[in-house]
């Protein structure tokens, strides 16, 4: 008999770690009223709707959204780990949020007419918010929050590069709360004008079993073929990734079954989880949504939102290819089998309960692309997706699924904005010191003006700022410092230079020593997380190499001439063929790597996929001479067998 994995209604979606308790517990409905509140005052100021004949202004918005989210954030996030219950103290640290947010709000005008401040209120905001940073991203997060937030204090007092102009502690405060360079600049304009609607519509998506569909569409394409399950796990992560723009939700929400389902076919436990960790990291970089990152690199770099996607397009799929064929080649090297046909579901019945999420992700595309709605687009798809949800009882937006619905919405914007919001002081700190510009200059100078080792400069920035686990921190940061000194030295792409930023900087959640996306999968998994982490690393290899490809042929990233795509193209797909055969000890097409060839096809690869032409002529001989030496060692085995 045909299965599927679709959610009874009264499923709660799997999320990150929260303490909301049962769907009706008091500080969960306490929750849902703060977040119907926030997306209500969103709705208001994003769709131009007024009152009186006045629309709210952006500083009003601004604290009135940070005021309901961060209250919402006391509320979930727990304080420590396993505290299950809201304790008076964190009511009261709520209360104080969004009294103080609500006071701002209303001197929103006065803020930016007469640069108004209220120091000690400001610094208790400060305060919260540092507080809602370690509850959101842990100890490192905080840190690095703090000690960049406080640079201004003792910017005069440090040596070379890292000199800038210092500020007392009131006038930081007031640039960190008060103005545009801090919490009333791009940071929160990132979360509470830009993302918020994609937010909202991965929230329906989920609740509507958007991830159950992806999973069962990849079980019926994908699931009988050797080692199955983990082409499901890759391919669904896609699916769903791409829509929900989120690495935790992503693992949460569709390895909690695809993992099961790898494990039960034979692969361990700690391969099993860096599968499913990879699969998720690439969905945030994969069209049409991805992640947050996406649309701060938008910003940054003026351009409209279409323009990245459309860039990101060829290298997410190069990333999903190598991923593909690893667990492909590992699947062939130990034996592993597919799931039965009989046990996969009907892709026809797949597709004729789906069709709503199709009919919805083909709008999205055509909103962001044609009609070039950018963060409009999301809302609207939102309208279609609840309407369409009517037409099936398994998805009817009933009273219990819309509860549920906004519980899950406000899961993913609470946790999204204690991550996002605390960035700005960071934002803040490098911009009124003016050291920005200082560190562009200093990284020239220590790189003697050559592009090579700045750039290897920067994969060292990107690496340790991302082990870290700062993704969107380290991007920002290396945007402002690096990107110009590679563009101005290298005269590379802009786009093409701000993806490099992008991707190396996303490596840090699969990344040891942190890793936090494979471990995650890990423990849903039962694996070990460290092993876990080595292991993601090496089946996402393409991330870590594939940034330098297009760093040197934007034609990847479709910037300027695409003439080199019909040469450059070819040689990646083949040079990632012979990497990730390498890697696993399985060619396709060829057969088993015996162990001494495996780093040999590992190197060809590598240089028959670099775009120089010299590398390529040579890679190109070395891999045909080293797959032919495969070929022929299978044939000899297979005869003498």
């Amino acid at each position: 008999m045909n299965q599927t994995t679709s959610p009874p209604e009264d499923a709660t979606p799997p999320s990150e770690a929260t303490r909301l308790g049962d769907l009706y517990s008091w500080q969960s409905l306490l929750f849902v009223l703060l977040v119907v509140g926030g997306l209500a005052i969103g709705l208001v100021y994003i769709f131009g709707i007024t009152w009186n004949g006045e629309r709210l202004l952006e500083g009003q918005y601004y604290w009135l959204f940070i005021g309901l989210f961060v209250a919402a954030a006391f509320i979930a996030l727990p304080a420590r780990r396993g505290q299950n219950k809201v304790p008076f103290y964190d009511l009261i640290a709520a209360a104080v949020a969004l009294g103080i947010s609500v006071f701002f709000s209303t001197h929103a005008w006065d803020m930016v007419q007469s640069g108004w401040n209220h120091i000690p209120m400001g610094t208790v905001m400060w305060l919260l918010m540092l507080e809602v940073a370690r509850r959101s991203g842990g100890l490192p997060f905080l840190l690095v929050v703090v000690l960049l937030g406080l640079y201004p204090l003792i910017a005069d007092r440090l040596p070379g590069l890292l000199m800038g102009i210092p500020y007392d502690f009131d006038r930081m405060i007031e640039a960190h709360i008060f103005r545009a360079e801090g919490m009333m600049g791009i940071t929160t304009k990132i979360v509470a004008e830009i993302i918020l609607g994609f937010l909202v519509f991965a929230g329906v998506l989920i609740a509507t079993g958007g991830g159950a569909f992806f999973i069962d569409l990849a079980n019926a394409g994908f699931g009988r073929y050797r080692g199955g399950p983990a082409k499901v796990s890759v391919v669904a992560s896609a699916f769903f990734g791409s829509l929900s723009g989120s690495i935790f939700s992503n693992i949460a929400g569709t390895g909690s079954i695809t993992i099961p389902t790898m494990k039960k076919v034979g692969y361990p436990a700690h391969y099993a989880g860096a599968i499913e960790a990879c699969a998720s990291t690439g969905g945030v970089l994969m069209p049409p949504v991805m992640g947050a990152i996406a649309f701060v690199m938008a910003i940054t770099i003026g351009v409209d939102y279409a323009t990245v996607m459309v860039a990101a397009i060829i290298p997410s799929l190069l990333f999903y290819f190598g991923l593909l064929l690893q667990v492909d080649a590992y699947a062939a090297r130990t034996g592993l089998k597919g799931v039965p046909r009989e046990q996969l579901p009907s892709a026809r019945e797949v597709l004729k309960r789906g069709w709503p999420f199709i009919s919805v992700l083909v709008f999205l595309i055509w909103g962001l692309l044609y009609m070039r709605w950018e963060y409009y687009a999301p809302w609207y798809a939102c309208v279609l997706m609840v309407a369409l949800s009517f037409l099936q009882k398994e998805t009817r937006m009933t009273p219990r699924r819309l509860y549920q619905t906004l519980r899950q919405i406000g899961i993913l914007v609470t946790q999204t904005a204690a991550i996002i919001l605390p960035i700005a002081f960071v934002v803040s700190a490098l911009t009124i010191t003016g050291v920005t510009g200082a560190l562009t200059s200093g990284l020239v100078s220590l790189g003697g003006g050559n592009i090579f080792l700045i750039i290897f400069f920067g994969v060292l920035a990107c690496f340790v700022m991302g082990m870290a686990g700062l993704a969107i921190v380290a991007y920002i940061f290396l945007a402002v410092t690096l990107a110009p000194a590679i563009i101005d030295v290298g005269g590379l792409n802009t786009i093409a230079v701000h993806f490099f930023i992008v991707y190396y900087a996303m490596l840090s959640v699969i990344t040891p020593p942190v890793g936090a996306a494979a471990f995650l999968a890990a423990t849903i998994a039962g694996g070990k997380p460290m092993q876990t982490s080595f292991t993601a690393m090496r089946l996402g290899v393409v991330i870590y190499f594939v940034p330098l490809f297009f760093l040197f042929q934007p034609a990847l990233v479709l910037q300027g001439d695409l003439t080199p795509l019909i040469y450059v193209l070819p040689s990646i797909i083949v040079g990632i063929m012979l990497i990730s055969g390498g890697l696993e000890g399985y060619l396709l097409g060829a057969g088993r790597v015996r162990p001494w060839l495996r780093f040999p096809l590992i190197a060809a690869g590598f240089a028959f996929s670099f775009p120089g032409l010299m590398t390529t002529i040579i890679g190109g001989l070395a891999s045909a001479a080293l797959a032919a030496l495969v070929w022929n060692d299978n044939r000899r085995q297979a005869q003498t067998a």
